[in-house]
């Protein structure tokens, strides 16, 4: 699977972790930064990752910033785009089962980098239930 990453300053850590996690288990990862030692706006890089997903350069995105809130914002402003900010396994499992998230996001200072693995393993381990499709239909329809 082709994966997009991005984060901002105050979650490099943690993205280079899960980049390094998910290139492990074999998928195509996109580094789309940011670069260390530079404070940054993370909406430019939740836009880049949201736009790599909506152009088909990347089956999926993770997001990650300090608490994962602003990335999740941001990246919801583009069309197409249903990302989801989850703390847990159960979070990320049900983001895909029941929203088909296409984006990922975690905040580096609300769960650690295995509580981080462990999420997006579920999401990507997850499959999206048809049975929600219904609700999809609408919110796209508010898009």
């Amino acid at each position: 699977m082709r994966i997009a990453i991005a984060s901002d300053h105050a979650a490099i850590a943690l993205r280079q972790a899960l980049a390094a996690h998910l290139g492990e288990l074999g998928h195509q990862i996109d580094d789309l930064g940011c670069d260390e030692g530079q404070r940054v706006d993370y909406p430019d890089y939740a836009a880049a990752a949201a736009g790599a997903v909506v152009t088909g350069a990347a089956d999926r995105a993770v997001l990650v910033c300090g608490t994962g809130i602003g990335m999740s914002i941001a990246a919801n402003k583009v069309v197409g785009i249903r990302a989801a900010l989850v703390h847990d396994v159960t979070t990320a499992r049900l983001a895909r089962e029941h929203n088909d998230a296409n984006i990922l996001c975690l905040g580096a200072r609300v769960v650690g980098p295995l509580v981080a693995a462990d999420c997006v393993d579920a999401w990507l381990g997850a499959a999206f239930d048809l049975r929600h499709q219904q609700r999809l239909t609408k919110i796209a329809a508010m898009e």
